[in-house]
């Protein structure tokens, strides 16, 4: 607790000297542009399109292939404390269910990422995923159905499905057919800004 605290102080103290407010990215491969050449991931054209529409953010990207919920919670903290961020998007959750994590585990990392970025100070957006059905179609359901119950217990924005509009669409994927290619990325930049938007107008006013 006494870590959280300090955040908050930190956070108040930056603020207090008008720095420049922070839009943190935890997530995995897909948030870290896994397969992508530098600068062509969905969080560069997240990026882009703040820039172009007047939100003078500066967007760090702390995702990590192959993060885990427990690994992005783990980690989280430290990234608080260097960043002070005003928003905080977390992309987590899909390694956990490949691996076949129990969901119980999924959903209290998530609802402590979710605590102790808002603890910080920081406003929060929540990416949901989906899985494969050969998972069965149970697990994949409370799956899909966790992160809009996360988001609205702790009463953060929500984009549902980070590959909506393009999911079944094959020639949009890389060729290991998870990690979505160059043109997919603008979908998924555009889908995470129009819940974005509204966060960031917030801290605008």
């Amino acid at each position: 607790m006494w870590r959280l605290a300090a955040v908050l102080l930190l956070g108040w103290y930056g603020a207090a000297l008008g720095q420049q407010p922070v839009a943190l990215v935890l997530g995995d491969s897909i948030s870290a542009g896994y397969g992508l050449p530098t600068g062509r991931g969905w969080v560069n054209l997240l990026a882009q399109k703040m820039e172009r529409e007047g939100y003078r953010f500066k967007v760090v990207n702390a995702s990590v292939s192959g993060e885990t919920t427990l690994g992005g919670r783990n980690r989280l903290p430290p990234l608080l404390a260097q960043y002070r961020p005003t928003v905080v998007i977390v992309e987590l959750g899909a390694n956990d269910a490949l691996r076949g994590s129990q969901l119980a585990s999924v959903r209290t990392n998530l609802d402590a990422i979710v605590a102790d970025s808002r603890a910080a100070g920081a406003k929060v957006l929540v990416l949901g995923m989906r899985i494969p059905p050969n998972y069965g179609p149970a697990y994949g359901r409370d799956f899909s159905q966790l992160f809009g119950t996360v988001a609205k217990t702790s009463k953060s924005a929500l984009v549902p499905f980070l590959l909506e509009g393009f999911a079944q669409r094959r020639n949009l994927f890389q060729e290991d057919g998870i990690h979505p290619g160059i043109a997919a990325q603008a979908i998924m930049a555009d889908t995470v800004f129009a819940a974005l938007r509204p966060l960031l107008d917030a801290v605008k006013r």
